[in-house]
């Protein structure tokens, strides 16, 4: 496997990516948006989950494609950023036809971020216009670390982050990820600055610093937030023609790249999630093996861009947790 040329979610044809955020507020939103809409499926694996629009990904629904996925900081609150992309994505003329009417599908996940230090006083939900500005901001290259929904994301010891990768395969299939990780695991083994996902980095994108000297896999994890203030959401995206079904069975195989790079993940108090989007641009020529290849590679993907996150956050006034390149140099 080699990485995509951008090594962003954005190798997938198609799909465009844009971030919005208030550094006074330390939150922001994502948006995943496809020139035409894609199917999408969902897994959820963790206690905590915050959806919106996710019971129509199902396989049996009568939906089987979406415009969007959106991914926000703000807890509950955040949800409120998949109605200013629906706002924008009707203002486009795009939607799900009904008679004389075009409905925007847009699912979204949110992650926790309240008690990150920021302006949280808000008056009137900030988190629609962010979502639309989001939306007005897409385009194939677009920041990683502390931006959009990742702006206030921390996990165990460190800032987290808004990470993504890319990966293309033999068959010439590409598969990318993208990831707000607020994860309440750790992403770097024990205080060293070695990632959890370094048998899977490609071409030290987060640093080369490859294995640690040990793990320490049998040390029992300390609980350091609150429950329900944790959360890692993803989306992992092919240009595989895909049925819902299997996109949903993409998405459950990605969930591995998430275990292989937070220590613990999908715990009770966190809202692990995968969203899947393929955009079919390109059929299957081997129907037993691609969907096994394309799993395995989803899983790679998303380790990597996990520890992308952490690594490429940036320190900033105020902080309550050090970004990595603070405590371990960069």
């Amino acid at each position: 496997m080699r990485a995509g040329p951008r090594n962003l979610i954005t190798d997938v044809a198609g799909l465009r990516v844009g971030n919005a955020s208030d550094d006074r507020l330390r939150s922001g939103a994502t948006v995943l948006v496809g020139d035409i809409p894609f199917t999408a499926a969902v897994h959820v694996m963790g206690g905590a989950p915050g959806t919106r629009e996710t019971d129509l990904l199902a396989p049996d629904k009568l939906v089987q494609q979406v415009d969007a996925l959106v991914l926000s900081g703000g807890s509950a609150f955040g949800l409120d950023a998949a109605s200013g992309v629906a706002d924008g994505l009707r203002a486009m003329g795009r939607g799900f036809v009904v008679g004389n009417q075009r409905v925007p599908i847009v699912p979204g996940a949110i992650l926790f971020d309240l008690l990150n230090g920021g302006d949280k006083g808000w008056t009137e939900n900030p988190y629609k216009p962010l979502g639309r500005a989001a939306l007005e901001a897409v385009a194939e290259d677009f920041a990683l670390g502390t931006a959009g929904a990742g702006t206030g994301a921390t996990c165990h010891g460190l800032k987290g982050g808004l990470g993504s990768a890319s990966v293309v395969l033999e068959s010439g299939l590409t598969v990318g990820a993208l990831v707000a990780v607020n994860a309440l695991g750790s992403v770097t083994v024990g205080d060293s600055p070695q990632f959890w996902a370094a048998p899977w980095e490609l071409d030290g994108e987060f640093g080369g610093l490859g294995l640690p000297a040990q793990f320490l896999a049998a040390v029992e994890p300390a609980l350091e937030k609150r429950p329900g203030a944790a959360t890692t959401i993803a989306i992992i995206a092919t240009d595989a023609a895909l049925t819902q079904a299997q996109a949903q069975r993409l998405a459950v195989a990605a969930h591995d790249g998430m275990a292989r790079a937070i220590v613990p993940s999908h715990t009770p108090f966190d809202g692990d999630l995968v969203f899947a989007a393929a955009t079919g641009a390109r059929e299957l020529t081997d129907p037993i093996a691609d969907p096994f290849q394309l799993g395995h590679a989803a899983a790679c993907c998303l380790a990597r861009a996990i520890a992308r996150a952490v690594y490429l956050a940036a320190p900033e006034a105020g902080d309550t947790l050090p970004a990595w390149a603070v405590r371990h140099g960069r």
